[in-house]
């Protein structure tokens, strides 16, 4: 049986619910490079359209049913490191929405490591994400450290 001392690290995967199939692709790729990994509640279902994204993402009524913001912390706070899917949406390339921000953030102000997948987006918050000085993967996982 695994524990946790057969990982290298914990990570917490988080991107727009419209990258869901992208999300589970790089947990696969994670898990062979001997991580943990958690992805969003029903990141399964999103990605085989079984739940229906409302408008530009999960809408906020499924957010506060479920908690889904305080449950996202929570396992960011018991991890190593946090991963943003961060790739092309509504015609902004390698768009990270809010959530996905606030995400960062919690990992920033629990010390946690920050990686981006790909290059910092062009977004009103663009100052933000630089300040919170994530590692830049250039889609390549393997320098997750």
């Amino acid at each position: 049986m695994l524990n946790l001392k057969d990982f290298k690290m914990k990570i917490v995967v988080c991107g727009s619910m419209s990258s869901a199939a992208k999300m589970i692709e790089v947990k696969k790729s994670l898990k062979s490079l001997s991580h943990k990994v958690v992805l969003p509640s029903n990141t399964e279902d999103y990605a085989s359209k079984k739940i229906i994204l409302e408008g530009s993402g999960e809408s906020p009524e499924r957010k506060i049913k479920f908690d889904l913001t305080r449950e996202y912390y929570n396992e960011i706070n018991n991890a190593e490191a946090v991963l943003i899917v961060n790739i092309d949406k509504n015609e902004v390339k390698n768009y990270i929405g809010g959530s996905a921000f606030m995400e960062l953030s919690f990992g920033h102000v629990l010390n946690k490591k920050l990686f981006l997948l790909n290059p910092i987006p062009s977004m009103i918050y663009t100052d933000e994400i630089i300040a919170l000085q994530p590692t830049i993967l250039n889609g390549d996982l393997s320098k997750i450290k």
